[in-house]
């Protein structure tokens, strides 16, 4: 979700009102991605490496986690949305651990959408941590190195029940992956769009929505289409 900043600063604000827009705007686009039928959305609202901005943006926004979980758990739970965490939860201070581990725990039974908050969240991390996790398995006996494949691995990252990502979406027209889900998003499909996310609308998820379904998938074979047959 970038942009936040970039928002704020054309409109001589400080950066910290472009994360209050940009929470309103992530309650739309959830309502409106469950409208056409999403049922998973994973959004990255910090990463490892945010915690190396001024300490004032770090606070506001771990305040804004807490909060907004509080807020908005019961329109969550009213209109079937499970949330998730992935990320080091754990390393987050109190008030926003405590709060989102509330707001999963409240909206467990919903069925509609799941939104998954990257929180604390770092692709290489994920990846040392699902490691990390796999050698105390072999140092204890319990796992043989020939036992480790790609879907063993995968049952170690954060948030295994979920399937990888169809559609990456990168907003403000940015260039990169920043470190995102870089084990699951090996074969999805990426959209840019140089709407800046205090901007992003549903109409702008649609025309994402509409990129993706023009594209010809492989997974590394052979399109199955008359030319690849």
């Amino acid at each position: 979700m970038d942009g936040n900043g970039r928002w704020a600063r054309q409109r001589g604000l400080p950066r910290t009102e472009g994360h209050v827009r940009g929470h309103y705007v992530l309650r739309e686009i959830v309502q409106a991605a469950s409208d056409f039928g999403i049922k998973i959305l994973t959004v990255y609202a910090f990463s490892t490496e945010n915690w190396r901005r001024p300490k004032e943006e770090t606070e506001t926004l771990m305040h804004l986690f807490a909060e907004g979980a509080r807020q908005e758990t019961p329109d969550m739970i009213k209109n079937g949305v499970k949330m998730m965490v992935s990320g080091r939860l754990s390393s987050l201070p109190g008030i926003a651990r405590d709060a989102l581990m509330e707001a999963m725990r409240a909206t467990a039974g919903g069925d509609k959408i799941i939104l998954n908050l990257a929180i604390n969240y770092g692709g290489r991390a994920e990846i040392v941590d699902a490691a990390s996790a796999i050698a105390r398995r072999v140092a204890a006996g319990k796992l043989s190195p020939d036992e480790i494949d790609e879907e063993l691995f995968s049952q170690h990252l954060y948030r295994p029940e979920l399937p990888d990502p169809d559609l990456l979406i990168r907003t403000a027209g940015e260039m990169r992956v920043s470190n995102f889900l870089l084990w699951e998003i090996a074969y999805s499909e990426i959209h840019v769009t140089p709407v800046l996310w205090p901007d992003f609308t549903k109409e702008d998820l649609a025309r994402a929505i509409i990129d993706y379904q023009q594209r010809v998938r492989k997974f590394g074979g052979v399109a199955d289409t008359q030319e690849g047959l």
